[in-house]
């Protein structure tokens, strides 16, 4: 089944169900992994003032608070990266 929009859960479901009796529609069983999550150390002070940030950004966790940070950051610096290759590329041509 081929659909450019992404199946709702019940979708799934309903598509599973029909076919649990119906070897050839299984293929291999898959792996998945979980990947093991990243440690950063930063200083006390830098911690309690992202803990203070977390806080009025109600978020749950700081970890939650700076891996939106963190995210955003990535973004902005790949978006930059991006502009200057194209400068560069439309500066040599």
């Amino acid at each position: 089944m081929t659909r450019k929009t992404k199946l709702t859960e019940k979708e799934i479901d309903q598509i599973v169900i029909s076919q649990a009796e119906d070897e050839k529609a299984w293929g291999k069983p898959v792996r998945a992994r979980r990947k093991k999550s990243a440690s950063v150390s930063i200083p006390p002070k830098l911690a309690a003032r992202a803990a203070f940030l977390a806080q009025l950004h109600r978020k749950t966790s700081v970890e939650e608070w700076l891996t939106r940070v963190i995210e955003e950051r990535i973004e902005l610096e790949e978006a930059a990266f991006i502009g200057a290759k194209q400068e560069i590329s439309t500066k040599a041509g």
